[in-house]
């Protein structure tokens, strides 16, 4: 998430470059992404800092179980793994990233938590011909030919649920999300789908309600309009601060009893817990959760406790799935895995098995087809959690 993705790309300046925020476990001169011993170069850029601080960290730590659990090696290969901030969106992310390809010449590059920062990315991976397996949500890309995604498009999740609350809810909806990218397109997933199967729009215009990003801390405004509109349910997505703003908010309002869907990360990982009570009951939906039974995940959420408090989100698990992609892919390149085996063989990896249950990658668009989960944040044991309470669609396209 879905997301989650903060600002658009913009022009960058000479003081941005500036402004790159990395740090290093090794660099030098030898050929892209490889060293004299054998190891291999793999960067790794996410947001350490700003809104999306929380999200980064996850994505950051899930890649670093992965290789904390194959002894430090992706294809047989030692990492050199080299960090790097991606900030607020595009305009710290595109320098970030031109360092990690120009001047660390990783082999492959990962994580991202922008849908913007990869729009942003995206030409100067074609400039040196370096896949990217990112492990957050992000928009559809006229060209992908270097672009991965072991997360989702900022559409599906939407597009997912759609159905359900088209079945589920007797009367129309109010849409409401932040004035960016990623609220762009993850509303627009279920505006779409909703309204193709007959749903019902309450906005007044018929269109979504779009609150400025990241302005808007106080959604009280916004609630009165949706209680006028007269809505029988609400569909949103927001994430990190704006998510505890709007769920705390939400269940102190005189709307508190319309229900409310979302996608999923409006409750994900640090979110809830600051949330407490007040997200009770919420619907969401997702394509993961700590609570899915089988082998894989089970040893995946032991893994991760092992070393952290709370359950793994679905930002840690697309990013474990990010290195576990790299660990076959590099395996798969041979004796010399350049840059373009690398993407070549990404390519060709078929079925994954993942604690999501199994997927793969679409030939066309580079991101998961899979199957999405309903969940309702329930009580389990003395913790709210966001239990799965039913399968929705498989996407992927």
């Amino acid at each position: 998430m879905p997301l989650i993705t903060p600002w658009r790309s913009r022009a960058l300046t000479a003081a941005l470059l500036a402004a790159v925020l990395t740090t290093s476990t090794a660099c030098g001169d030898d050929a892209p992404g490889t060293s004299a011993g054998g190891s291999i170069k793999i960067g790794l850029l996410a947001s350490l800092s700003g809104t999306y601080q929380a999200v980064g960290t996850e994505i950051r730590d899930g890649f670093q179980l992965y290789l904390d659990t194959h002894d430090g090696k992706l294809g047989g290969r030692q990492v050199d793994l080299i960090v790097a901030d991606e900030g607020n969106g595009a305009q710290t992310a595109v320098p970030a990233a031109t360092k990690l390809l120009k001047q660390d010449r990783v082999s492959a590059l990962t994580g991202i938590v922008g849908g913007g920062s990869v729009a942003g990315v995206t030409p100067v991976l074609n400039e040196t011909k370096v896949p990217l397996v990112g492990s957050n949500g992000r928009p559809e890309l006229k060209d992908v030919s270097r672009v991965w995604h072991t997360s989702y498009l900022s559409d599906e999740p939407g597009a997912a649920i759609a159905q359900h609350v088209r079945d589920n809810v007797k009367g129309s909806v109010y849409a409401i999300g932040p004035d960016y990218q990623g609220g762009w397109d993850e509303l627009r997933g279920f505006t779409d789908a909703f309204g193709k199967i007959g749903g019902k729009l309450a906005n007044a215009d018929g269109k979504t309600t779009f609150t400025p990003f990241p302005a808007t801390t106080n959604f009280l405004p916004y609630f009165a309009r949706i209680k006028a509109s007269g809505a029988a349910a609400v569909y949103t997505f927001y994430a990190g601060s704006a998510a505890v703003d709007f769920v705390k908010q939400y269940a102190q309002s005189e709307i508190k009893d319309i229900p409310l869907y979302a996608a999923g990360f409006l409750t994900e990982g640090g979110v809830l817990n600051a949330q407490g009570e007040a997200a009770r009951d919420i619907y969401s939906v997702l394509n993961y959760s700590p609570d899915l039974d089988n082998a894989e995940n089970r040893a995946f959420v032991a893994a991760w406790k092992a070393k952290h408090d709370g359950s793994p989100t679905t930002y840690a698990l697309a990013s474990y799935d990010a290195a576990a992609v790299l660990d076959r892919a590099i395996g798969a390149a041979g004796s010399d895995p350049t840059p373009e085996a690398i993407n070549t063989a990404i390519g060709k990896l078929g079925q994954i098995a993942s604690p999501r249950g199994t997927w793969q990658f679409s030939t066309t668009t580079h991101s998961p087809v899979q199957k999405w989960y309903l969940r309702q944040v329930r009580q389990d044991g003395r913790a709210l959690s966001n239990t799965v309470v039913g399968d929705l669609a498989t996407v992927g396209r």
